[in-house]
């Protein structure tokens, strides 16, 4: 088999995986149901305040509100992504296993994780993002090519919220437990990604910080296509030397730590 069709059928049984879990896919259309709603009226009542908060008008912020819903299991935000099985692979001993495979550990993880990722966009993220469209006013293109556009910026957001997982997940080569890093990563992710606000509302020196973050690639960037806010060319720029500086990270620490792999305990 060569590479690209083995990595393909990775990531198609990283989809089949994830799709046999078809209460918890209900449930967390459920979850990201209610809280879209309450973060909806929370925006709706702060844009009641502040119009025009951040340059975002009230169907524009509550657009950015069903997106980060559509995306938050999807970019695993909240945790949930490969970096959690390989942390435990690392840590029983069986990432010796993976390192036997004739395949690369770093495109392996990936392939997974991106085909866990489109099945959570599409199984668990589209349905609250319809239900939103349809109950609230939004803001959304009519132009094929603007979601086109839009498509590939969060092809792109995976790519980097998988670089800064799988740096997360070799955490746990050297720890001998990485729950804090995990923790540390999910909060960084939450506020930094403007899960919480937009990053267009986070004042002066922060907010420009945040907004060069690599964690920005993963909502903002992908929000700002689709309501017409940014260039695509210049957000795929920005998000690509993320995903690749990430990457390249992530391939010096595998290197690094598969040197020599020491099962804990013994």
């Amino acid at each position: 088999m060569s590479a690209g069709r083995l990595y393909a059928a990775v990531a198609a049984g990283g989809f089949r995986r994830y799709a046999t879990y078809r209460t918890a896919t209900a449930a967390g259309v459920f979850t990201n149901t209610v809280f879209g709603l309450i973060l909806v009226h929370t925006y709706l009542a702060l844009w009641d305040v502040r119009p025009h908060l951040g340059g975002y008008d009230r169907a524009q912020a509550v657009t950015y509100v069903w997106l980060g819903q559509a995306f938050l299991a999807a970019l695993a935000l909240g945790g949930g992504g490969a970096e959690d099985e390989l942390m435990e692979r690392i840590r029983t001993g069986d990432i010796a296993i993976d390192l036997y495979r004739p395949a690369d550990l770093q495109l392996w993880w990936l392939a997974a994780d991106l085909g866990r990722g489109v099945f959570q966009l599409l199984g668990r993220g589209v349905l609250p993002f319809v239900f939103g469209a349809l109950f609230f006013p939004v803001d959304l293109p009519a132009d094929v090519l603007t979601w086109l556009a839009f498509a590939a910026a969060v092809v792109l957001a995976m790519l980097v919220g998988f670089g800064i997982r799988f740096l997360v997940a070799l955490s746990a080569f050297w720890l001998l437990d990485g729950t804090g890093v995990v923790q540390m990563a999910w909060l960084a992710g939450v506020f930094c990604s403007g899960m919480l606000l937009p990053l267009n509302v986070f004042p002066g020196a922060l907010g420009e910080v945040v907004r060069v973050l690599p964690w920005s690639s993963l909502l903002q960037a992908p929000a700002d296509v689709l309501l017409g806010r940014a260039d695509p060319l210049g957000t795929y720029a920005f998000q690509g030397a993320w995903a690749v500086c990430l990457l390249a990270a992530g391939r010096l620490l595998q290197s690094a730590a598969t040197r020599r792999v020491v099962v804990q305990g013994g």
